[in-house]
């Protein structure tokens, strides 16, 4: 399927195309994107489920893979920068057309299947009584009697749109069922050996050092490196950090 875009800089040459993770869309890399546009013509983008995008029962990687390549397949090539569930969806891109991708940013996540998952955090936005919010600072109240941290509550808020009625623009009931899927990592063959990077927050466990003979299997030529003082959210927690390494992969 074709995934909603944003884009930002001067168009011309190969585009970075920025991937977020689980719960977010384009517009929460704008920071990032906008860094890069005084250089580069970067694009965000929404993936299947999320955001301003279609609605699917499948939420595999290769399904993922397979709407970035064709949104973008009037490219030759594409830079991807994928965070968290976006960087998955990342790699499987990289991995089942290598060709397409000329460099790759991975953040904070790894080729390899997790032990948890974010049930109790789609169970509490199922929970909330959408007919008793009218506003973010009331839905934000509900919500913290079952997500106690505020930065937590804050990002998952974004994706709820008051109108005529509140409703969650991620579609919650398919995120949920696809959670074996999402926080797993698929049977699949392929090597990408063109420029790669892995940016893992210091305090995180999404990249540790028993995933980098699994990342090197896939990834030959992958660097790997840790921000310190950050943890999954490196991008919001360091940013100015991270805008620098990014900067200085895609645009040296």
């Amino acid at each position: 399927m074709k995934l909603p875009i944003r884009e930002f800089g001067v168009h011309g040459g190969i585009p970075i195309v920025l991937v977020a993770g689980l719960f977010g869309e384009g517009k929460n890399l704008g920071a990032i994107a906008r860094t890069l546009s005084t250089h580069r013509h970067v694009i965000t983008v929404d993936l299947r489920n999320h955001g301003s995008a279609p609605w699917s029962q499948d939420h595999s990687y290769h399904a993922m893979a397979s709407d970035i390549m064709e949104t973008f397949s009037h490219f030759e090539k594409i830079d991807l920068l994928g965070h968290s569930m976006g960087g998955k969806a990342a790699m499987m891109v990289a991995l089942l057309k290598p060709s397409f991708i000329n460099k790759l940013l991975v953040a904070d996540i790894a080729p390899v299947t997790y032990t948890h998952d974010h049930d109790s955090l789609i169970d509490a936005m199922l929970a909330l009584d959408l007919n008793a919010v009218s506003n973010r600072r009331e839905a934000d109240a509900a919500l913290s009697l079952s997500i106690p941290n505020n930065g937590v509550r804050a990002f998952l808020l974004h994706s709820l749109k008051f109108g005529d009625m509140p409703k969650w623009q991620n579609n919650l009931v398919v995120l949920k069922k696809s959670m074996p899927n999402i926080v797993g990592w698929p049977e699949v063959e392929g090597v990408f050996e063109g420029s790669t990077l892995f940016v893992g927050g210091a305090n995180s466990d999404y990249i540790e050092a028993g995933h980098r003979e699994t990342i090197k299997s896939y990834f030959p030529n992958a660097y790997i490196t840790h921000i310190k003082n950050a943890g999954h959210w490196l991008h919001v927690e360091q940013a100015s950090i991270f805008a620098k390494i990014v900067t200085d992969f895609f645009v040296s």
